[in-house]
């Protein structure tokens, strides 16, 4: 079976047919997923050019995407793709959106690569051999106090997800009383990869789509991030939900992320 090390320069080759693709064309004709949801054109180009390579490359690893769901499921290890993740952003040409690859084995990620190609950045990660951002070594920030940190929160919710805006709500209100800044960046991928480059301190978004956050998870932890699910506990792919922190704020901010939670859900933690 490939190592990891191995493994790793074939993701950032895939990612980078994923970026030459963002680059040259355009969103082109979007596809309705839900209420005021959807995938664009370059959405379903990308991954279907990067689940052809990855099963060229890797054929006994598995392939999921956001858009067109899993090949070979029962694989001890999946590659999992968000093909853009920000797509919104991307289809209103701001900046803040890239592809999401990410290895994962026993639920939990080993590989993650990040492309921001509107920016330029590439982060990378494998278990155990730090993270990078263009090759140089990455840390999550030092910030002990929270009211020294920047927090990015996830999107609220359209569609089914918007049941639990009253939670984003009181997320919102709870964090911006013991925060220096928030900040609503439309990408988790960005979200992720800025926390782990100390870009950001923390982030917290109520939702655990693999794709979404598989590639990030494992490039913060590299960093010297914690993430965890709202309970604290170790986060995996089956997670309920995404806490990450740089390590000097994670118990402060866990205790507020689950005090606004539980009023509102009455129990931290639980939830969809």
């Amino acid at each position: 079976m490939d190592s990891l090390d191995a493994l790793l320069p074939i993701a950032v080759r895939a990612t980078a047919i994923a970026s030459r693709l963002m680059r040259q064309q355009g969103p082109g004709a979007l596809t309705p997923k839900g209420d005021r949801d959807f995938a664009s054109e370059v959405d379903l180009d990308v991954e279907r050019a990067l689940r052809s390579f990855l099963t060229a490359e890797t054929p006994d690893i598995g392939f999921l995407g956001e858009e067109e769901g899993s090949t070979r499921s029962e694989a001890e290890r999946q590659w999992i793709l968000d093909p853009i993740d920000g797509t919104v952003n991307f289809t209103r040409a701001l900046p803040l959106c890239g592809v999401s690859l990410a290895l994962v084995e026993a639920g939990k990620p080993v590989i993650g690569v990040i492309e921001l190609p509107v920016l330029g950045n590439l982060y990378t990660a494998v278990q155990g051999r730090c993270a990078y951002l263009d090759r140089h070594p990455i840390r999550a920030s030092s910030t002990t106090r929270l009211r020294d940190a920047v927090i990015s929160i996830g999107d609220y919710g359209v569609g089914e997800a918007a049941a639990r805006n009253p939670t984003r709500l009181a997320l919102t209100s709870a964090l911006a009383k013991v925060a220096l800044r928030l900040r609503l960046l439309g990408s988790a991928a960005v979200d992720l990869a800025w926390l782990a480059a100390g870009i950001t301190d923390a982030t917290i978004f109520l939702s655990n789509k693999p794709w979404d956050t598989a590639a990030g998870v494992i490039i913060a932890r590299e960093a010297g991030a914690v993430v965890a699910d709202l309970d604290g506990t170790d986060h995996t792919i089956d997670s309920s939900a995404t806490v990450a922190a740089a390590p000097g704020i994670i118990d402060d901010f866990l205790e507020v992320v689950q005090a606004a939670v539980a009023s509102v859900e009455g129990v931290p933690g639980r939830g969809s």
